[in-house]
């Protein structure tokens, strides 16, 4: 008997969802990425930028139409004309910017990770629930289309028992590059492993065993880190990232009853396949795309949630952003690898 086909994509229009006036802190690389994204697939407005800088912001705001550009993180935080900030700051800025946007009372989007350690993640989350805000991690994989199928696949058991996750990610980079910096956070596993071990803790929770390997990098960042962990229940993880050079990038969750292989790059818009023991396998085909194609889903959730009173959006909740910090300081707690900015982190 063949298969079932696939279901469908639940994600709705960008387009339909209720506009908000974003405040953009921070206007880096992944800042020009967003705006671009949410100008040309959404109705989200983005209002004001805000950077350390004022000739930043206002070339910024000259690039992409924005009307308002400030020339501090506070100032943007305290705009009458902002709804909501996009945090797209370095690392280690990610928990500071937070909160000046929480306690200014603004809903906030922090880019991933949501912070430097799980420590500041869970501050992250209370303060905005005592101010009585909505917050998010921008983890902007898991709002695409793509990613609902593999949710509903999961949820309906297509899989049977899952036993085995392997994921790996890794790029190269020019040495001029943030992540080579340890006073910005670098080496791969913020920019990059977030992803792979995001996918590992989504399907399969909270690691109960880690065992990471790490290797140096001359800047004194981390190159590369590869990790094996096991889950309730006897499954295992295998994960891989590193700053050296391009990988397939690719993903593969394997259960009792079927193997679900996403391509590479898994964490963006593109296929996937559903392979059976039989042989029979189920295809899902959608252009390959980046961020300009992808970041308005993450948008468009979030308006909808904001708009619908929720202070968290379904697609990536607060406490499975916690379990990947708690498991990305599990795996750096064994191998010495630290942050500066977090001897900042409430204890």
């Amino acid at each position: 008997m063949p298969p079932a086909p696939l279901p469908a994509a639940r994600v709705p229009d960008s387009l339909d969802a209720p506009a908000l006036r974003w405040g953009i802190m921070g206007p880096g690389w992944i800042a020009e990425r967003f705006t671009e994204s949410v100008q040309a697939h959404s109705r989200q407005v983005i209002a004001a930028v805000g950077s350390r800088s004022l000739a930043r912001s206002k070339a910024f705001a000259e690039s992409f139409g924005v009307p308002a550009a400030y020339g501090s993180y506070e100032e943007l935080a305290a705009a009458p004309d902002v709804d909501i900030v996009y945090v797209s700051t370095p690392h280690n800025f990610h928990h500071s910017a937070a909160l000046l946007a929480i306690e200014a009372g603004k809903h906030v989007l922090v880019e991933k990770p949501i912070g430097l350690d799980a420590v500041q993640a869970r501050d992250i989350a209370a303060r905005a629930k005592a101010a009585g805000v909505f917050a998010a991690e921008a983890m902007w994989s898991f709002f695409l289309p793509k990613f609902d199928i593999v949710r509903q696949i999961l949820e309906a058991g297509t899989l049977g028992t899952v036993t085995t996750v392997l994921a790996e990610y890794g790029e190269h980079f020019q040495r001029s590059h943030r992540i080579f910096d340890p006073a910005l956070a670098g080496g791969p596993l913020l920019d990059l492993g977030t992803y792979p071990l995001a996918l590992i803790t989504e399907v399969l929770g909270a690691p109960q065993q880690v065992r990471a390997l790490g290797q140096w990098h001359e800047s004194g960042v981390n190159a590369q880190l590869s990790a094996v962990m096991e889950f309730a229940g006897g499954s295992h993880a295998v994960m891989n990232t590193h700053l050296h050079n391009f990988t397939p990038a690719a993903a593969t969750i394997v259960g009792s009853e079927a193997t679900l292989a996403l391509d590479g790059p898994f964490n963006m818009p593109g296929g996937f396949e559903l392979r059976f023991p039989d042989g029979s396998r189920l295809r899902h085909d959608e252009p390959a795309g980046a961020h300009f194609e992808g970041l308005h889903y993450e948008a468009a959730a979030v308006a909808r949630s904001v708009t619908h009173g929720l202070s968290e959006v379904p697609e990536r909740t607060l406490d499975a952003s916690i379990r990947t910090m708690e498991a990305a300081d599990a795996l750096r707690w064994q191998l010495g690898i630290e942050f500066q900015g977090e001897g900042n982190s409430p204890t």
